[in-house]
């Protein structure tokens, strides 16, 4: 196995998280495509987990913490660390050391790029992004919000603590029309995929539905709103993850539309 840095051969593998097979991730269309572009000059970093027949098995992508969704400086953040896991596709590279593997590559790449420390989020339950994963190599945690857990690798002395981004204001619900409002960066297929269904059952209901989209890529949208990623329908925070049917999109909306009718 070796760690090896994303190239423009192996971009499109990034852009599907390295599942080419996935009809859900071609519903997320090109918005990953859109936000590799946009930060790809502004620090991002991608390293790829690769097996010796150099099938890539994983990958670790991260950025400035100025980019993310987190408050900090000096840091750099993951933004998520993948092992493919499934039969399927390329198959299963967990229990190999890939994600080990990633994590350490990206801690020594940030360093020499002279940061205070690696910031990740994790979640407290047994899925995805364990943070009891990232405890297990090093990382403390320092902010919590639901089951999401903010942790850090500080490298210094100087490194300051971040912390989550508080919303500063919401979208409200809708008077005459249910207010569906999506904050899209585009990094995350997931998301993109979730973002495409609401806005696909909102158009159904085109009539009482005012549909919004703010660009999450826009620092002054983040900056006024504290919000760079997230789904409301009529103020309420659509759960993403992972990408709720369109069917469940729709009934949420409908249901919505008969409370105000």
């Amino acid at each position: 196995m070796k760690i090896v840095d994303i190239t423009p051969e192996t971009e499109s593998h990034y852009m599907c998280c390295l599942e080419e097979y996935s009809e859900d991730i071609r519903e997320a269309g090109d918005q990953k495509r859109k936000w590799y572009n946009h930060m790809k000059d502004k620090g991002l970093r991608v390293k790829y987990a690769m097996d010796d027949n150099g099938i890539i098995g994983g990958m670790i992508h991260y950025i400035p913490i100025e980019y993310s969704s987190f408050e900090g400086k000096s840091l750099y953040v993951v933004l998520c660390i993948w092992v493919h896991g499934h039969k399927i596709g390329r198959g299963d590279y967990r229990k190999r050391g890939m994600g080990k593997a990633l994590l350490k590559a990206a801690e020594e790449d940030v360093k020499q790029l002279g940061a205070d420390g690696l910031v990740t989020w994790g979640l407290a339950i047994p899925v995805f992004m364990r943070a009891s994963w990232f405890r297990k190599h090093g990382y403390k945690t320092i902010d919590k919000g639901g089951i999401m857990r903010l942790l850090w690798k500080p490298f210094n002395e100087n490194a300051v603590p971040p912390k989550f981004m508080k919303p500063k204001k919401e979208p409200g619900k809708g008077v005459e029309k249910v207010n569906v409002t999506l904050f899209r960066n585009g990094w995350c297929p997931n998301f993109n995929v979730a973002a495409e269904r609401t806005i696909r059952a909102a158009s159904e209901f085109h009539d009482k539905v005012n549909l919004q989209e703010f660009n999450g890529m826009d620092r002054n949208i983040v900056d006024e709103w504290g919000i760079s990623e997230a789904i409301y329908i009529d103020g309420k925070e659509l759960w993403t993850g992972p990408a709720p049917s369109l069917k469940s999109i729709r009934k949420k909306i409908e249901k919505r539309i008969k409370k105000i009718s």
